[in-house]
């Protein structure tokens, strides 16, 4: 009898230990199926262009930022219509988060190629503005912006009609440019100094916002003793989509074939006709879209705040490197793997599963937090890259000896 209890009890530990093997290996994916939206478009932009985007975090935090607006707008709408404001999300944050990513490669990027360390200075500035534009958005200041780019934009506009443009373009910028900010702060003053606390008021502030799920995607889909959050099974199905539409996209349609062959030898391609710099604005939009639509998905996880993107963009530029610069299949496996790894590790199972073997056990557990989990990943890594410099699958083709 001692021996069937004893047996009964091992049973019961494995399975409880498998358990929660299967349950952080689910969590896992779900992290890794957000960082690989994510990585779609980096791993897009970087194999294109080799820029190193280090707002690319901010862009996934406008996409959080959006969902959490429409998600107002459609309280106020009869409930109904609030269960399906999640699809009208992820419209919105693909496009506002586009049009970030026009204005940041037409407005800075576009004067850097072929300068990776400007590249690399000129978008973290860029992400700080962002993330302090978020904590300091108001009515008034969103009434500046577009008046200044009603003023300088429309000006640039009306001067270009002119056959010597070219001549006058520089004089034309130093008097445009100070002119519009100089109108466009009068009038921020103005409105302050009439409506003081409905202008200046910010919209969101420097804290987290929560943003609430619909009720169809609240709960979880039992399997033994534990629960598949919904909420996780639709960004994983947001993640499946988002994939095969990007696939079919690059493979079967012209706008595809010329990234690709843009990718693999920009100058070839421009002798061939094709309009590289009109296909590097159309990538950067696609790529900043699909950030979009992971912040999105990251704002069914927890709060959203300025620095919800500076937690998910070191781990997505980890994802590019090791599956392989413009690799799609690589940067599926190396997001997988590496949203995967890090939550077991972080979440203490593996320490859990080596419980009967002690060394193990406690260096394990001395990984078994969020932030010592990444060391243990940057560690492991390093080391890969170490024995396959070029990732998971290397980049081939002409570009790779230049």
């Amino acid at each position: 009898m001692p021996t069937l209890h004893l047996s009964i009890f091992i049973n019961y530990q494995l399975i409880k230990v498998l358990t929660g093997l299967l349950e952080a290996i689910f969590n896992g994916m779900s992290i890794g199926s957000v960082l690989l939206i994510s990585a779609l478009g980096l791993a897009i932009v970087f194999g294109l262009m080799g820029v190193i985007n280090l707002a690319h975090g901010e862009l996934m935090m406008l996409g959080a930022y959006t969902t959490f607006v429409v998600q107002n707008i459609f309280k106020t709408l009869p409930a109904p219509l609030f269960e399906l404001y999640i699809f009208f999300a992820l419209i919105a944050a693909f496009i506002v988060a586009a049009a970030a990513g026009i204005v940041l490669e037409r407005g800075v990027i576009r004067f850097l190629y072929g300068r990776p360390l400007e590249t690399l200075l000129a978008t973290w500035g860029v992400s700080l503005i962002l993330q302090q534009f978020v904590r300091s958005i108001s009515l008034g200041i969103s009434i500046s912006i577009a008046l200044f780019s009603l003023l300088f934009f429309g000006g640039m506009w009306w001067i270009k009609r002119r056959p010597d443009f070219e001549r006058i373009r520089n004089g034309a910028i130093a008097i445009i440019l100070p002119l519009s900010i100089a109108i466009s702060a009068a009038v921020s003053v103005l409105l302050a100094q009439t409506f003081k606390l409905a202008v200046t008021q910010p919209w969101f502030g420097a804290q987290n916002v929560d943003v609430t799920a619909p009720a169809w995607l609240r709960g979880g889909l039992p399997i033994g003793d534990f629960q598949l959050p919904y909420s996780r099974l639709f960004i994983m199905l947001i993640t499946v989509i988002c994939l095969v539409g990007i696939y079919l996209f690059l493979q079967k349609t012209n706008w595809g074939l010329r990234i690709r062959a843009v990718t693999q030898n920009r100058q070839m391609s421009a002798c061939l006709g094709i309009p590289t710099a009109q296909v590097d604005a159309f990538t950067f939009a696609l790529g900043s879209g699909l950030a979009g639509v992971a912040g999105c998905a990251i704002s069914l996880l927890g709060s959203v705040g300025p620095n919800t993107g500076q937690n998910y963009v070191v781990d997505t530029f980890m994802v590019v490197v090791v599956g392989g610069v413009g690799k799609l299949a690589g940067t599926i496996i190396a997001a997988l793997s590496i949203g995967t790894a890090s939550y077991l590790i972080g979440s203490g199972n593996i320490a859990t599963m080596f419980a009967p073997i002690q060394p193990i056990a406690d260096f394990f557990t001395f990984f078994a937090t969020t932030s010592m989990a990444k060391v243990m990943v940057f560690a492991l890594i390093i080391t890969f890259l170490q024995i396959r410099p070029g990732g998971i699958f290397p980049q081939k083709g002409r570009n790779v000896e230049l």
